[in-house]
């Protein structure tokens, strides 16, 4: 092909595509730009990744089983990744492995695969799920059960039950605003004044 032809081509195929995204500007058809929402029950994707900047929470290391057999402290966290409750809370769970490391296996399980289904005794999660998201099991080296509670669990009372199980003091600075508003790329843990 003649470089004038191709230079003619080149020009007019850039001419057609930028008139065809002014037509679709006009239109309202140009992708839009991603929205991330906190405060919404919209499904942003991994929460944990999106809100507490730790891709690394989802999946867990191990099972439950696992971890029972091993007779490891455990913080079994249920959440949805499109609810509000639970996206704003992702950053507790976040502070919860920086504070305790491998001192207690963090096993973050979504709810729906455990929606109406029968459950498999005490080393199946569904076992402990209640229905309500957030929501906070804490078990002994034992496999027993020392906190259980839904909602927006104080992290002090999930600090106090590893305490309890460990008989060890969470490392580092245990302060935590919850108040200050999460960057949407990463969020940031904050000491309180």
């Amino acid at each position: 092909m003649p470089a004038p032809l191709a230079r003619m081509l080149h020009s007019t195929a850039a001419l057609a595509l930028s008139a065809l995204m002014v037509v679709m500007l006009a239109l309202g058809l140009a992708p839009a730009a991603a929205q991330a929402a906190r405060d919404t029950n919209s499904y942003d994707g991994n929460i944990y990744a999106l809100y507490a900047g730790n891709g690394s929470l989802v999946p867990p290391r191990s099972t439950l089983a696992e971890a029972m057999a091993e007779h490891r402290p455990i913080v079994l966290g249920f959440f949805l990744d499109d609810s509000a409750a639970s996206k704003q809370y992702a950053v507790v769970f976040n502070e919860l492995q920086r504070l305790w490391g491998r001192s207690a296996e963090l096993i973050l399980l979504s709810t729906d695969p455990l929606q109406n289904r029968e459950t498999h005794g005490p080393t199946d999660p569904a076992s402990y799920w209640t229905g309500v998201i957030p929501q906070v099991v804490v078990f002994n080296t034992d496999g027993k059960p020392v906190l259980d509670e839904s909602g927006p669990v104080s992290i002090d009372a999930i600090n106090a039950a590893l305490t309890e199980v460990t008989g060890l003091k969470p490392q580092g600075d245990v302060k935590l605003s919850l108040s200050r508003d999460v960057n949407e790329l990463n969020s940031e843990i904050v000491p309180s004044s």
